[in-house]
C-alpha cells in the first residue's frame, strides 16, 4: 500500500509546485491535504488507510505530528470552509452576546482559518505571543511543533486586536480553566448561539481551510536546517514546523 500512496502524494504534491524531496513531500501538513483535497471522492476507510501509511512514512523523517489529532482509521479528512461559510463563521463569531464568548468564537476563526492553529495549540496562545512584524502579523506557536506562522491578511487586524485585549493572558477562553481537557475547543464551540442551518465551527476545517488555501497559492510551510521557512514558486518564506 506504502507504493500507492506515495505515488498518489507525489502527484498531488507536483502538480502544485511542492518539491519531491522527501522533508517537502511527507510533511504532516502536505499529507492532511493531500487526504482532503487530493482523495476527494475516494471512500472514507481508503482516506484513512492512505492517512496511516503517510503517517508511517513521516514519522522518520519529522518525528510525531506533535498536538495534532489522529483520525479514526475509517473518519472522513474534516473538508475546507467554502468562502461564504468562512464569512457566516466570522459572523456567527461576532454576533455572540457575552464578549468572552465573543472574543473565544473570533479566536476560533481567526487564528485557526488565518493561522492553521491546532486545538491544543489555541489552547495556549497568549496575546504576547502575537505580534506585528512590518506588515504582518505573527503567531509564535509554542509546543512540539513550535513555529513562527504569519497570519492571513484577511485576518490579520482582528487577530492583533485580539491580541492586544488579551495582553499576557490566553486569548483563547482567559482565566481559569482545565486546558488539557480533550474537548475543551469542541465544547465551547457547541455552545455558541448560531442557526441550527449554519456551518458547525471546528478547529479541524478551520485548519484545513487554511492548510488547501496555501497549497492551492502553492506554498507550502516546511523546515529546512533548522529554519522555518515557506516555499513556493515565487520562494515566498515564512515559517512552519513539522
Amino acid at each position: 500500500m506504502a507504493g500507492p500512496a506515495l505515488r498518489g502524494l507525489s502527484r498531488f504534491a507536483g502538480r502544485r509546485g511542492i518539491p519531491a524531496d522527501a522533508r517537502f513531500l511527507l510533511d504532516y501538513d502536505v499529507i492532511e491535504a493531500f487526504c482532503v483535497a487530493g482523495l476527494r471522492g475516494r471512500a472514507s476507510p481508503a482516506r484513512g488507510t492512505y492517512r496511516s501509511v503517510l503517517y508511517r512514512l513521516a514519522w522518520p523523517v519529522h518525528g510525531g505530528p506533535g498536538q495534532r489529532a489522529t483520525p479514526f482509521a475509517g473518519a472522513k479528512a474534516p473538508p475546507p470552509y467554502a468562502p461564504a461559510e468562512r464569512a457566516e463563521l466570522a459572523a456567527i463569531a461576532a454576533a455572540q452576546r457575552d464578549p468572552a464568548k465573543r472574543c473565544s468564537a473570533l479566536a476560533m476563526v481567526v487564528f485557526g482559518t488565518g493561522a492553521g492553529l491546532r486545538p491544543g495549540e489555541l489552547v495556549a496562545l497568549r496575546g504576547c505571543d502575537v505580534a506585528r512584524r512590518g506588515r504582518q502579523v505573527v503567531v509564535a506557536v509554542s509546543g512540539p511543533a513550535a513555529r513562527m506562522v504569519p497570519v492571513g491578511s484577511p485576518y490579520a487586524g482582528r487577530a492583533a486586536e485580539l491580541a492586544r485585549c488579551a495582553g499576557d493572558g490566553f486569548v483563547f477562553r482567559p482565566g481559569r480553566a482545565d486546558r488539557g481537557y480533550k474537548n475543551f475547543v469542541t465544547n465551547f464551540a457547541r455552545s455558541l448561539a448560531a442557526d441550527p442551518a449554519a456551518p458547525r465551527l471546528t478547529v479541524s476545517r478551520c485548519r484545513s481551510s487554511f492548510i488547501c488555501g496555501h497549497l492551492s497559492a502553492k506554498v507550502i510551510h516546511v523546515t529546512v536546517g533548522g529554519r522555518h521557512q515557506a516555499r513556493s514558486r515565487k520562494l515566498k518564506t515564512h515559517s512552519r514546523a513539522a
